[in-house]
């Protein structure tokens, strides 16, 4: 009766649901009208060989959500003015697949920013996860605040001090979702009205859209080989108006220069003569190829820079944890902000984290990456100076990190370039989508190697040449 098919067994809605969606369905198609009487509970029970009690239960579905109206000693109703007409609708839907292109296959995928995520212990890390989990506190299974898991803090504090000789206390350092979270908070946290936020220019395209989304002013400052550049610059450094500087002085982001120790006490002259913050993004420097790792410039002055850690690189980037080592001026207001945020990160994640840690579970597993990536970057350069040579192309920021950026003598690359790059099956990025002055940094590629085998480094080489040969022929 009124085309309703029902369905008895195991994995299927109930008999009233069933009624109740068939009915719904054909008035919103249009096939039941306004005003169309239903048939009575007995007579359509009867007609569907079910209860009574099961009918009356989809009906009361019906006049819940408002699809038909029932007034005592009345037959039960359509409401009006609920037709979609889907059937006709989902008749003139676009093919959407026809339209598109086929996606092409990437070959070669120079995509920076990713770690190889193959070598993880991930059988460790599960046990480690499942014994740390086991043994949390029932009252840390609650709201256990904007701080961090205590003994995460600890161990983020030890580690910090046996791979980077930095003492640090505890109680300044705050977990977070990872750097981009950090820079998040920090953006509301150092934000003045009549102030600008100093961005390195190029930098990464994360901190400019975020200071964009906000409506937050900023300026750029130019880099060199060596890093942010403090003198010789239209940058007016000796003006009042910064809320705060954002730099990468282990491993700029993405030309690859080490700042140097003038340039860092420079900075901090001007952060203390003119009462502005430095926020230090230390995202990658553990995985340093030509000696140790190089000292935060937070070591300089704890009162004036602000330190972003993240274990996206070390650990794994779902993970979802990172850190900020914050002056104590500045802790009270970050924990308001974070609690409005979103309270706290996942605490089994941390719990598990910390063992890593405590075990040097994590610092085995960073040896052997950066050992692994190192023998990558060898491959890469090998190959670099072998197929374009030393005089077409300059290596910048080759001793730390995932990526490495090429400068080419002939070459303007953008985004024609790009797309004409992955037609052919080769991802890459060009430098001037960091940079905040538009074609400054046109003639460099910029190639991310952590994730690729040499094998597949080769591959690419030998793709991008033959690619770039034909672009400036």
């Amino acid at each position: 009766m009124w085309g309703i098919h029902l369905q008895r067994g195991d994995g299927s809605p109930s008999l009233a649901r069933q009624i109740f969606q068939q009915i719904s369905s054909s008035i919103l198609d249009g096939t039941l009208p306004p005003d169309e009487a239903l048939p009575s509970t007995r007579e359509l029970a009867k007609a569907l060989a079910v209860s009574r009690h099961t009918v009356s239960e989809a009906y009361d579905m019906l006049i819940t959500e408002g699809y038909v109206v029932s007034r005592q000693g009345a037959p039960t109703r359509v409401a009006g003015n609920l037709r979609l007409g889907l059937s006709s609708a989902v008749g003139h839907q676009p093919v959407l697949n026809e339209l598109q292109a086929p996606a092409t296959r990437i070959t070669a995928d120079f995509k920076t920013g990713r770690p190889d995520l193959r070598p993880f212990p991930k059988y460790v890390w599960s046990r480690l996860h499942s014994e740390a989990f086991s043994q949390l506190p029932s009252e840390l299974l609650g709201y256990s605040g904007p701080d961090g898991y205590p003994p995460l803090r600890e161990e983020i504090a030890d580690w910090l001090f046996r791979s980077r000789g930095l003492r640090v206390d505890p109680q300044s350092i705050f977990i977070t979702a990872g750097a981009t979270q950090s820079l998040s908070l920090l953006a509301d946290l150092l934000h003045r009205d009549d102030r600008e936020f100093v961005l390195e220019d190029p930098c990464h395209t994360a901190v400019p859209t975020l200071l964009r989304n906000r409506g937050y002013s900023y300026r750029s400052a130019p880099v060199d080989d060596q890093g942010l550049i403090l003198e010789g610059t239209d940058m007016d450094w000796d003006a009042g108006d910064i809320s705060a500087v954002y730099v990468t002085p282990s491993h700029q982001f993405p030309l690859g220069g080490i700042l140097p120790a003038n340039r860092r006490t420079a900075l901090i002259r001007q952060a203390r003569a003119k009462s502005f913050y430095i926020i230090e993004d230390d995202y990658d420097s553990e995985f340093r190829y030509q000696g140790a790792p190089v000292t935060p410039l937070y070591a300089l002055d704890p009162e004036r820079v602000i330190y972003v850690g993240t274990f996206s690189k070390t650990v794994f980037p779902a993970l979802r944890l990172g850190f900020s080592i914050l002056p104590e001026a500045l802790q009270e207001v970050w924990k308001h902000l974070r609690v409005y945020a979103d309270v706290q990160c996942p605490v089994a994640e941390q719990a598990a984290l910390a063992e890593f840690l405590r075990t040097r579970k994590m610092d085995r597993h960073i040896s052997r990456m950066r050992k692994l990536y190192g023998q990558r970057r060898e491959v890469l350069l090998e190959e670099v100076n072998k197929i374009f040579g030393r005089d077409v192309v300059k290596v910048w920021g080759d001793v730390s990190g995932l990526h490495l950026a090429l400068q080419f003598a002939e070459g303007h690359f953008d985004e024609r370039f790009i797309q004409g790059a992955r037609d052919r099956g080769i991802r890459i990025s060009v430098v001037d989508k960091y940079s905040l002055t538009p074609g400054k940094h046109a003639d460099k590629l910029l190639l991310g190697y952590g994730h690729l085998e040499p094998d597949e480094i080769r591959t690419g080489i030998a793709m991008l040449y033959d690619y770039w040969r034909q672009t400036i022929g």
